[in-house]
């Protein structure tokens, strides 16, 4: 058993005076952020990765070991919405930060020019493009949601500690596989484009609301082993479930929203963004309309810069101009 029963009361108090070292955490994310700086350091003077990417990169990092060496990590066995904070905040907010600094691009942008063209082939392969596709994602998202709030993986864990260990790898893992095609704009395939990200999502909410419905509605105790060690000043199990239940769904589905909505900020403020997601579209019509004016076939690639284009697109305006005049004259 993990031992729970023996903190004190959860408040303010207890809650900033348990913070631990996390030895192994400590050495991770020192590992990490260090070496995204010193790969980032090499690669600078050919570097596409801004500044506040690295800030965020390195803001994970930290966000990680605090995690697991604040109260949150401390006290996610005595009380299980605690655990449900962790795994919110291992499964989304340190994985978004991760991936919003790009540290695919950092790695690659530091190699030789020899070593990176064959990295790139590399990260742009097939098995990669496998293993980092959305639907890989969101599946790999939806099993572990579901396997480690709807089964008898808690009471597993609360019998065998290294499984919490295990976990939290699994989450930010999984919680990297989701993001990096949604939110990245790495060099890998397929690269989906921003109204499928958004569809992508909406979908990746559902396995949280299932989850977040189960654990709020129900009326027994899901996980008797993880409960039997909680702490006598713990909330009664079902009430502590429900609550677990209502972070889930409340949180988990307002943090996916809130990255969407960042993602769409961020491509309404980026002109190269905003070019992307329309510009096929755009250039289509503009490809029907020019070829209807030179009586081509819109089949046919023509190139929007030509003479014969300009010129078909002058034409198209006159036109315009004389309907719009002749409407005005026939109005009284």
């Amino acid at each position: 058993m993990s031992g729970t029963s023996k903190l004190p009361m959860l408040n303010w108090g207890s809650f900033l005076g348990s913070w631990e070292l996390a030895q192994g955490w400590l050495a991770v994310c020192l590992v990490l952020a260090g070496g995204y700086i010193v790969l980032r350091i090499r690669g600078r003077m050919r570097s596409t990765v801004h500044l506040w990417r690295a800030v965020s990169f390195v803001g994970g990092c930290a966000l990680l070991w605090i995690c697991l060496a604040s109260g949150i990590g401390r006290y996610a066995m005595a009380v299980f919405w605690m655990h449900m904070v962790l795994h919110l905040l291992l499964i989304m907010v340190v994985p978004i930060l991760l991936v919003l600094g790009h540290p695919i691009t950092v790695v690659l942008e530091s190699l030789p020019d020899g070593r990176q063209s064959r990295a790139r082939l590399v990260v742009a392969s097939r098995p990669v493009g496998v293993l980092t596709h959305p639907a890989t994602g969101l599946v790999v998202y939806t099993v572990v949601i579901i396997g480690t709030h709807l089964t008898g993986f808690m009471d597993q864990m609360a019998l065998h500690p290294w499984l919490m260990t295990a976990e939290q790898v699994l989450y930010l893992a999984t919680g990297y596989l989701l993001f990096l095609p949604l939110l990245g704009e790495e060099p890998i395939r397929p690269d989906p484009g921003y109204l499928l990200r958004f569809v992508l999502f909406l979908i990746a909410m559902v396995p949280d609301t299932i989850v977040g419905i189960v654990l709020l509605q129900t009326n027994l105790d899901p996980f008797p082993v993880m409960m039997r060690d909680h702490p006598s000043w713990a909330p009664p199990a079902l009430n502590d479930v429900h609550a677990a239940g209502g972070l889930m769904w409340a949180v988990g589905d307002g943090l996916m929203m809130f990255a969407a909505v960042g993602l769409m900020i961020s491509v309404a403020t980026s002109p190269g963004k905003r070019e992307r997601m329309t510009g096929r579209w755009l250039d289509a019509v503009r490809s029907n309309v020019i070829a209807t004016e030179v009586g081509a076939d819109p089949a046919e690639r023509l190139d929007p810069d030509s003479d014969e284009a300009h010129a078909a697109y002058n034409r198209m305006l006159q036109r315009l101009a004389a309907d719009r005049g002749a409407d005005t004259e026939k109005r009284p």
